[in-house]
């Protein structure tokens, strides 16, 4: 696989290339869920407020430029689909804001119809991604999903036939689930023509129903070896169909990975709206930033990277008047710590550390630590050299990929510097 056009350059001066916007709202919580979402109902006036507020901060962004640059969006979730007609409004108006060339949406199959997929198309959207997980209804049943095998097989057929590319996630070593049945799985989703794969296993966070199962003794933690079992196993099977793993987790057929994935692991500038959502910023893209929000901090001199998380709720967010009633949450990194991020983010890809990136990174961190953790990770079996410069991940390097991520974000030598942003008042 070719590395794509502009794959790690030196971002540190310009503006947003994506923008990434979550949507909290569920039907339910799925038994193993700690991503900020909240059960709520369709007649809730609350999701309507939240939309309203998201576009008040698109038109904030777009009057200091923060929004000339952005070639993909993304609107994820939660479940957008959830929002209805409100999400054909939110898109339009993104839509007449920015001109992506990519614009991506997730969606779950009980939400999603064959005319919101046709909006969707009309006003812009490119991608859709299904919240799938399982094509065994017991399966689904013991995720806590609300969706059958069935509606999944509708949703993803609606999708196809508004013209949309179709991503669906799945998942492995989940509560019922077989290697027959994983297979199974994979086969109906290959069946139903899908562009782009995302592969996940399961994990058991805290706070979660899953975790009190786990610690009441009624489910068992998922075994690591049957997990990478799986996950070999849809590789092998994906890619003799033509798919090819671009990233840890994503599978693509030729020509359709998903461009918004690519900026998070190509040190490419991105902005974030919505409840948690999380944003890296340049200096540049930073200064216009702060005109929006005056109280955030001015940045010292050896500050190259500026990455916020909205830390105000979903009911926060959809009574504030502006970004500067938000909380944040701020992580100031040096060059030396972007080096040394871009390189560990670059490993989680096919297209691993380039040479422009390479040399980036030694002159942030000096050849010799840089060489000296390169070869350790190839002596581990974690990386191997294809080029002069260029390092890519092995097949242990994706397994172990958290050994290898390790490795190379040690040498950014310190802790990232943090600090809590208080939203100003709104009276």
């Amino acid at each position: 696989m070719s590395i794509p056009s502009g794959f790690v350059h030196d971002y540190s001066e310009d503006m947003p290339r994506a923008l990434y916007v979550h949507i909290p709202f569920c039907a339910k919580r799925c038994q193993y869920c700690d991503f900020a979402t909240w059960a709520t109902v369709r007649t809730d006036t609350l999701m309507a407020n939240y939309v309203d507020s998201l576009i008040h901060s698109l038109h904030q962004l777009a009057s200091v430029g923060l929004l000339t640059s952005i070639q993909t969006v993304y609107l994820g979730g939660g479940t957008p689909s959830l929002l209805g007609e409100k999400l054909v409004h939110l898109v339009k108006e993104i839509g007449q804001l920015c001109a992506p060339v990519e614009f991506s949406c997730e969606a779950n199959p009980e939400s999603f119809s064959q005319s919101l997929a046709q909006d969707l198309a009309v006003c812009g959207v490119t991608r859709i991604s299904l919240g799938v997980q399982s094509l065994v209804d017991q399966e689904l049943e013991a995720l806590g999903r609300v969706h059958s095998a069935q509606t999944a097989h509708q949703a993803l057929t609606f999708a196809k036939q508004a013209g949309l590319d179709v991503s669906a996630d799945l998942m492995c070593g989940i509560p019922l689930q077989t290697h027959q049945s994983w297979e199974y799985s994979i086969n109906q989703l290959l069946n139903c023509g899908v562009d782009h794969l995302s592969i996940y296993p399961l994990m058991i966070e805290e706070h979660t129903p899953f975790w009190k199962q786990y610690q009441n003794g009624l489910l068992a933690l998922p075994d690591d070896d049957v997990q990478a079992q799986m996950m070999c196993f849809a590789q092998n099977m994906l890619q003799q169909q033509g798919f090819s793993r671009y990233e840890v987790a994503s599978y693509a057929r030729p020509n359709k990975q998903c461009q918004h994935n690519l900026a998070y692991w190509s040190g490419v500038s991105y902005l974030a709206l919505g409840a948690s959502g999380s944003a890296m910023l340049s200096k540049q893209a930073y200064e216009a930033f702060c005109k929006l929000v005056p109280h955030m901090p001015q940045l010292d001199a050896d500050i190259s990277r500026v990455r916020y998380t909205i830390s105000s709720t979903h009911r926060q967010v959809a009574t504030a008047q502006c970004l500067a009633q938000l909380s944040y949450s701020l992580e100031l990194l040096t060059d030396r710590q972007a080096a040394a991020e871009d390189l560990m983010l670059a490993a989680r890809t096919s297209y691993g550390i380039t040479p422009v990136l390479y040399a980036r990174a030694c002159a942030a961190l000096g050849r010799l630590k840089l060489d000296a953790a390169l070869n350790q990770a190839r002596r581990m079996g974690l990386l191997e050299q294809r080029a002069y410069c260029q390092w890519t991940p092995t097949q242990q390097g994706w397994l172990l990929g958290n050994e290898l991520y390790g490795l190379l974000w040690d040498l950014a030598q310190k802790p990232v510097a943090s600090m809590q942003i208080a939203g100003i008042s709104n009276g």
